[in-house]
């Protein structure tokens, strides 16, 4: 190798950059030292720019395109280095390429729930979560304010600090949004509530170069307490009256016991229904009417009839629901909870519930329940 190679192998002829990531934000040009031949080209592909920085100040700024370096056109940089008349000697400088795509498949989520005030329900806690896009739009403002000297700035080390602004920027947009729209409804809002955090967060990050062209709210929950009580207030809508509820379930637990005539529990079970809707029917049909006397030929006057008593409809019997194998069975009224017994389906160990109970208790722990087993049991001895 002569001399002159030596020379030339100190001098960058092309600066570019190929980048195979895609989490890449900046990166910085390997010059190991060498200087940069005044006339060398300069490739500043799409979505990138180049920023020049000369012993630590920023320096010029190009966007896309391919550039002999000159003076002419590197107009900061060449009142840096004085060079007046367009000296055309190689230099110094660091550069750095900045990327500015859209850095898409970013994720955020809240790490605790936001507290809010529905108008239906009051004091709510929600959680959410979503995606959101990021964009450099001031590669000089971002370098000098972030990257810094990074050879290899990738999202990974802003990401955090965007999720802490996101969520600070969420809990008063939710906030807003629920103060005239029920919890339950801001599914619809979602995209109006993005599009104003997207916004918010992008003037916010102006001052390090950064904007949030997009932001995607997924999903916004209750807790999971809240939403199986919502999920019972549905199956209630469902369900709708009680009343023809049971006896549907009646005229099914029968039409199971005819299909089934030689068991035991399933005779116990017809009859137990059939004792049931035939009350039902009872209840529902009245007393029935009185017959009238036939007319005499001559009928002598007579007092006014007093008007038939009419009794007062029967008791309604309390409605009990069994738990079995980890599924609810019911309603039974009370003349079928011995055929449950007999069946196996209640033993003293079943929770069971009928309304005006607080949760599901061990049957054997109802006194109403305690003769279904053979008596009451016992309380333990007091120890001696």
């Amino acid at each position: 190798m002569g001399l002159f190679d030596a020379i030339r192998g100190e001098l960058i002829d092309i600066i570019e950059w190929l980048d195979d990531s895609r989490d890449t934000m900046v990166w910085r040009f390997p010059r190991h030292d060498n200087e940069i031949k005044m006339g060398a080209k300069l490739v500043v592909r799409e979505s990138q720019n180049a920023v020049f920085i000369n012993e630590g100040r920023l320096a010029d700024v190009f966007p896309p395109g391919t550039y002999t370096l000159q003076t002419q056109n590197m107009p900061v940089l060449s009142t840096l280095k004085g060079w007046k008349y367009g000296f055309d000697s190689p230099f110094k400088a660091e550069v750095y390429f900045v990327s500015t795509r859209r850095f898409t498949d970013m994720k955020w989520g809240t790490k605790n729930p936001v507290m809010l005030r529905d108008p239906e329900f009051g004091p709510v806690r929600l959680r959410a979560f979503g995606g959101f896009s990021a964009r450099i739009t001031d590669p000089g403002r971002f370098v000098a304010e972030l990257s810094g000297t990074d050879p290899a700035f990738r999202t990974g080390e802003i990401e955090g600090h965007l999720r802490q602004m996101i969520t600070g920027r969420l809990g008063p947009a939710l906030a807003k949004t629920s103060a005239r729209t029920p919890v339950l409804d801001l599914a619809a809002g979602q995209e109006e509530i993005a599009d104003k955090v997207a916004a918010a967060l992008s003037v916010d990050l102006a001052d390090i170069g950064v904007e949030i062209p997009r932001f995607i709210i997924e999903n916004v929950s209750f807790p999971e307490e809240v939403e199986q009580a919502l999920d019972k207030r549905t199956q209630m809508g469902i369900l709708g009256d009680m009343g023809e509820y049971s006896r549907f379930q009646a005229a099914n637990a029968m039409e199971s016991a005819a299909q089934n005539p030689g068991g035991a529990a399933a005779d116990g079970m017809a009859m137990g229904m059939g004792i049931a809707a035939a009350q039902q029917m009872a209840q529902s049909a009245g007393p029935a009417p009185q017959a009238q006397p036939a007319p005499q030929a001559q009928p002598a006057p007579q007092a006014p009839a007093q008007p038939a008593a009419v009794p007062p409809p029967l008791p309604q019997q309390a409605q009990w629901f069994i738990a079995v194998g980890g599924q609810q069975q019911g309603p039974f009224p009370a003349d079928r909870l011995p055929a449950q017994v007999s069946s196996g389906a209640l033993t003293p160990q079943s929770l069971v519930w009928k309304e005006g109970m607080a949760q599901w208790t061990p049957a054997a722990q109802v006194p109403e329940l305690g003769a279904l087993f053979g008596g009451a049991t016992p309380p333990p001895l007091p120890p001696q």
